[in-house]
């Protein structure tokens, strides 16, 4: 299974090729689309609530493996920025910059406009992504770019089974009851392998479940590996006691407050002792408070752009990680909104 996020700002032509790439499928603050040809599955997730939510460009690239940016013939915009930093925050490995409404240009001007892409994306997780036209219109090149995600996602695929093996991670991204089934919940399995009958538990509430069954597509399968994107009965809750962004697994660390290793964005505005910012880690968020910074073990008032510092937060709501995740801080005040990326401490 290949699992894209199409993302860009709101005139790129994102949502119109996303409609091209699959049949359109549940609509939240991200909208699924989803493309099934013999043994070729493709879900694509539209970041529909962004820009006027952060939190939804961020679910759909923690839901996916592969990113597609569009850029259409005018060019970056402040939003496009904006996606930019946020994958490069994020360590995105695997992408396409998509150059859209090709048909709206010319081909000296395309490439005049890859050149400028390649120049602004030089250091950052997008320099050695792939770059492809489409048209938004006459939708020409959209074969070509299906073949590209799915090579890409083969790629991916072999990735993911050194992950099989590894303690099972479940990321919740919606959760219903269903008549004569109770609990149900869609998301996919980030690490390890899942089996029917596991006994697991819900993070951060500590709710224990069984998974009672396990579905890949609507399809009844005993087992899902890593990356696979599921649909699970469970036993032993209610669906109102499992939200977004909620973990299954066997053990995660669960806090309020934490300390992170942070390296802020080169085109984040500095932050100081006592602001506040948005911490998002996976498909949660909080809102915390800076209550110190320290450089090389001092203290410091102020963190600076493109600069690494340990900081102290605290936090309104629990949050359930492990110690490889990711973590991304943003202003939600700000004009470009993300800040850093960190590590627990």
């Amino acid at each position: 299974m290949t699992k894209i996020a199409i993302i860009g700002s709101e005139k790129s032509g994102k949502t119109t090729l996303a409609g091209k790439l699959g049949k359109k499928g549940s609509v939240t603050d991200i909208t699924m689309y989803d493309y099934a040809k013999n043994d070729r599955v493709l879900t694509t997730i539209d970041a529909t609530g962004y820009p006027a939510s952060v939190k939804s460009l961020l679910t759909a690239l923690n839901l996916s493996d592969i990113a597609l940016l569009c850029i259409p013939p005018q060019g970056l915009d402040p939003l496009a920025a904006e996606c930019i930093i946020a994958l490069d925050l994020l360590g995105y490995r695997h992408g396409v910059i998509v150059q859209t409404k090709a048909d709206l240009s010319y081909p000296l001007a395309i490439e005049e406009m890859r050149e400028k892409l390649k120049k602004i994306t030089k250091g950052t997780a997008l320099e050695n992504w792939q770059y492809h036209t489409v048209s938004t219109t006459s939708f020409e090149g959209m074969e070509e770019l299906k073949e590209l995600i799915f090579s890409m996602g083969d790629k991916v695929d072999a990735e993911q089974r050194n992950l099989d093996s590894l303690p099972a991670r479940v990321v919740i991204d919606q959760s219903f009851n269903v008549t004569g089934i109770g609990c149900v919940v869609l998301g996919v399995v980030s690490q390890g392998t899942i089996h029917a009958k596991d006994k697991l538990v819900a993070y951060p509430a500590k709710k224990e479940l069984e998974i009672r069954s396990i579905q890949m597509h609507d399809v009844d399968v005993k087992t899902a590996p890593a990356g696979a994107r599921v649909g699970l009965a469970l036993k032993g809750v209610q669906s109102k006691d499992i939200d977004r962004g909620f973990v299954l697994s066997a053990q995660e660390d669960v806090v309020t407050d934490l300390t992170l290793e942070c390296t802020l964005s080169q085109l984040a505005k500095e932050v100081s002792v006592g602001d506040m910012l948005h911490l998002y880690v996976g498909l949660q968020s909080s809102p915390v408070k800076i209550r110190s910074i320290k450089q090389e073990g001092q203290n410091a008032e102020k963190a600076k752009p493109g600069k690494k510092y340990i900081m102290e937060l605290a936090g309104t709501k629990e949050i359930a990680f492990s110690k490889n995740d990711r973590f991304v801080l943003a202003n939600l005040d700000g004009r470009q909104r993300f800040v850093a990326f960190g590590h627990s401490q």
